[in-house]
């Protein structure tokens, strides 16, 4: 396995349909847990109508672009860096897009675990915010400058967790997560670099995508005068490294990782 998979604005061939838009899966193959993502492009004055999942959670980042999202219940209004969460197949919904936009639509199986803990508690759906709304926070790992926004913290939706990170001439330094699969999708005027150990160094723009399996160390720094600003999303690879108590008639066994 490779320690970093990355796709740069050259490799993406946007090619519109009648509707005005385009939709192409990124880096397919890279990582067989459950997770599918896919680049999306409507152009100004276009809609899109996303088609509906029963079982399995979409998720949203809406990286450039005005728009809005309407619903028979719902109008929610992009103006700046944003997320939407679907409620499956309750509620159809419809993509406006006022400006040319770009997004990303994540595709996340649930399997009987993530169904019971999504029972249990979870974020009201469908679930929309802006990065204005968010939670900020700081991290040992970020520069003293940096800023940090939490968007979707463990268990809020399965085990995914999302959030952004925002800062001039700095970054993040991070020592490898071993239990958790990270994606970056580099958004604004992103001008910086991703490095995953020894692997070659990724240089990022903005509108661009990477994937960092996990336990890799890795850091994302920007030179001073430029910027680094990314979407970081991440999934827990097995269960039981994100839940104390095991399925109801299963054994949790101790491994010797905990």
């Amino acid at each position: 396995m490779q320690k970093v998979y990355a796709l740069h604005n050259e490799d993406f061939r946007v090619e519109y349909d009648q509707n005005g838009f385009y939709m192409t899966e990124l880096l397919p193959g890279t990582y067989n847990g459950g997770i599918r993502n896919f680049k999306c492009f409507l152009k100004a004055g276009s809609e899109y109508k996303p088609e509906l999942q029963a079982k399995e959670t979409v998720l949203l980042m809406f990286g450039k672009g005005k728009g809005y999202i309407a619903s028979k219940k719902h109008l929610f209004n992009i103006t700046e860096v944003a997320v939407y969460a679907a409620d499956f197949d309750k509620e159809s919904y419809t993509i406006h897009a006022l400006e040319d936009m770009e997004f990303v639509c994540s595709r996340i199986e649930m399997n009987e675990w993530d169904w019971k803990v999504f029972n249990s508690s979870h974020v009201r759906l469908p679930f929309f915010v802006q990065m204005s709304d968010c939670v900020i926070y700081d991290q040992d790992c970020k520069g003293p400058h940096t800023d940090s926004w939490w968007i979707l913290s463990p268990q809020q939706l399965g085990r995914i967790m999302l959030g952004i990170v925002r800062a001039n001439g700095e970054g993040t330094v991070e020592k490898g997560h071993p239990k958790v699969e990270q994606w970056n999708y580099c958004l604004g005027d992103s001008d910086f670099h991703l490095s995953v150990e020894d692997a070659p160094v990724v240089h990022h723009k903005g509108g661009e995508w990477s994937y960092v399996p996990a336990g890799y160390d890795h850091s994302l720094t920007a030179e001073p005068g430029k910027e680094v600003f990314y979407f970081w999303y991440e999934h827990y690879t097995r269960e039981k490294d994100f839940v104390v108590c095991p399925l109801p008639g299963e054994e949790w066994v101790d491994d010797g990782e905990f």
